[in-house]
């Protein structure tokens, strides 16, 4: 193979600006590893890096979107030894996050963002940007866990420390969430699922969430987690929101509880910090999160052979439609881009 197809943004401005792009096979250098893409996802944040809305300095032309992908390892430097070819893998999302706390130069590193992206037929890597999937996944649903899957794990293992027993709340049915009510439960947690369909309600409760709140007839749903909770109040919120619905959240956790501050899908808003404080609440922002917390939630989904919800399959060809389908915000789980 000579040359490489890959979807680029030429400029942002929209999902439209999306161009199919033909570009030389990219040179492998001694700690890099060449993988060829099976399968990529998308995230809610794909949608702002297409419209130009993503991160302080913009989004620089050409840039090949999506941090989430999987593939095959085809090719490795002189210097590798993390893989071997052959080896089933995923990109990290930021590539130099590896363990402890984030920094400013992990910040700097995330694919289809800082850096280029996952959809494309090849991508190179360097080798400490990449970990291996669990065995019983197909590509499709490893592609799935670099963003969201992590997010999740690192807001209720990391941040929260959740423990069997207690209860979790989760809004919506985006992947974040999803993998939230999939992690609670295999914890041993309780969860509360709240969303504006009373189908995907459904859903959530055969997935096992234990009570569903439609926040459309509910309109002040904390109080019906309060009174689901016996007026406790849960252990820890999922919060995707953001400003919109991050008041609520905070009447609907417990004192002394935890909240992860993931999303801004409400917009902005002015919040009045005096319930934080006086209820002891332990507020915390997560940023997706390094290597090490991926492969321990990979060695967690491995142990419970545990799968991805995915919403819809996309081919390659057709990558615009899966961000349209994304756009319309009627999914369920992750949406999937596949390769030939």
């Amino acid at each position: 193979m000579s040359a490489i197809r890959r979807w680029i943004l030429p400029e942002p401005g929209g999902v439209e600006r999306l161009a199919l792009d033909h570009a030389p096979r990219p040179p492998l250098g001694p700690r890099q590893v060449r993988v060829a893409v099976r399968a990529c996802s998308l995230n809610y944040r794909d949608l702002s890096v297409a419209r130009g809305l993503y991160g302080r300095g913009g989004v620089r032309a050409n840039l090949v979107p999506l941090s989430d992908g999987a593939g095959e390892v085809v090719e490795v430097g002189a210097e590798v030894s993390r893989v071997r070819p052959g080896a089933r893998v995923a990109g990290i999302f930021m590539q130099r996050w590896i363990a402890g706390g984030i920094t400013s130069e992990a910040g700097a590193s995330a694919l289809g963002g800082a850096l280029d992206g996952m959809l494309a037929e090849e991508v190179v890597l360097d080798e400490d940007g990449l970990v291996t999937i669990p065995d019983h996944l197909s590509y499709a649903e490893a592609a799935c866990l670099p963003c969201a899957a992590v997010t999740a794990w690192h807001a209720l293992v990391e941040h929260a420390s959740l423990k069997p027993g207690e209860t979790v709340l989760v809004q919506g049915s985006g992947g974040v969430s999803i993998f939230a009510l999939q992690f609670a439960r295999m914890i041993g947690a309780r969860v509360i699922a709240t969303s504006s369909s009373d189908v995907k309600l459904g859903r959530l409760r055969a997935m096992g969430a234990e009570t569903g709140i439609n926040y459309r007839t509910h309109v002040e749903w904390q109080e019906a987690v309060l009174a689901a909770t016996g007026g406790r109040g849960v252990d820890t919120v999922v919060e995707v929101g953001g400003a919109g619905t991050l008041a609520r959240s905070i009447h609907a956790v417990r004192l002394g509880g935890s909240i992860s501050l993931i999303g801004v899908l409400t917009g902005s808003a002015m919040l009045d910090p005096t319930p934080l404080m006086r209820r002891s609440i332990r507020l915390g922002g997560i940023y997706v999160g390094s290597r090490a917390m991926f492969e321990a939630m990979n060695a967690a989904i491995a142990a419970n052979e545990m799968r991805p919800l995915i919403d819809a399959t996309f081919p390659f060809a057709r990558a615009p439609d899966a961000y349209h389908h994304l756009m319309a915000a009627q999914h369920m789980g992750k949406v999937v881009i596949t390769m030939p």
